[in-house]
């Protein structure tokens, strides 16, 4: 079911964005060459948690930790672990906070040390492709025009829109419908409304665009090894535009 939002729920849900958002821009010093991204998982636990919010993906459909930490050819659920980051490596972390009830979403990607030009345009291109979709996020379009905007920009630039993983509407709960991909056509899917707040997600592949599942049923990578990204946003639907309510209110603060 579509749950239309108040003024004030989405304000709440801007309060819960924020604190998120404060997380990921402290790991921008945070994450270095030799941590683990197990010392991620504790750190960001503890910071929400010393904030006032709760990590909601611990325990969401029986997933253990705060974060989802992908590396490389990770695209998405990445469990936290004892792996230890080199230079280059590029990290997506990617969490959910309760804050008073309210919830939030967001993943924002991070190089290790010096990126290579490689991984650069990877980001560019992901980021882009994120703010892409937002631009389509307006009352009476449809998931569609999300979808079609992200997958005309990714593959025009020579990348791949992974498939297998959706965007999904948010709150009260951190799945709920619409469900939507990140490719498609214009004019299909479900109509977007005022009051209706949502997640885009893209993960863009430099190879192809298929994955497989590790056996734990969680994780997930590139077929064919190649790097991943993603980016991914919480946007209210508004009169005035789509609303992302996990950036402090500061446009592109990645």
């Amino acid at each position: 079911m579509i749950t239309l939002k108040s003024p004030r729920e989405i304000e709440l849900m801007a309060e819960s964005g924020a604190l998120l958002a404060s997380v990921h821009k402290e790991l921008r010093t945070f994450i270095k060459p030799g941590i683990t991204t197990w010392e991620i998982e504790v750190f960001v636990r503890n910071y929400i948690e010393e904030h006032g919010g709760v990590a909601a993906q611990i325990g969401f459909e029986g997933y253990k930790y705060a974060t989802c930490i992908s590396v490389n050819d990770e695209i998405c659920h990445g469990f936290p672990k004892k792996q230890v980051l080199k230079t280059n490596d590029l990290v997506k972390v990617d969490m959910c906070i309760d804050l008073n009830g309210a919830i939030s979403d967001s993943c924002w990607a991070y190089v290790v040390g010096e990126a290579t030009d490689e991984v650069k345009k990877l980001m560019e291109v992901t980021k882009k492709a994120l703010y892409l979709g937002i631009e389509q996020a307006q009352i009476g379009n449809r998931t569609g025009d999300i979808g079609d905007a992200i997958q005309t920009y990714v593959e025009g630039e020579g990348y791949s829109v992974v498939r297998d993983f959706i965007a999904h509407g948010i709150g009260p709960s951190i799945h709920e419908e619409p469900f939507f991909a990140h490719y498609g056509e214009k004019g299909k899917g479900a109509r977007l409304k005022e009051g209706m707040t949502i997640t885009i997600e893209p993960m863009v592949n430099i190879g192809s665009w298929e994955m497989m599942m590790l056996p734990n049923g969680w994780e997930s990578k590139t077929k064919d090894g190649s790097l991943s990204c993603q980016y991914e946003h919480s946007i209210a639907i508004t009169k005035e535009g789509p609303v992302i309510l996990t950036s402090q209110g500061e446009e592109g603060s990645y």
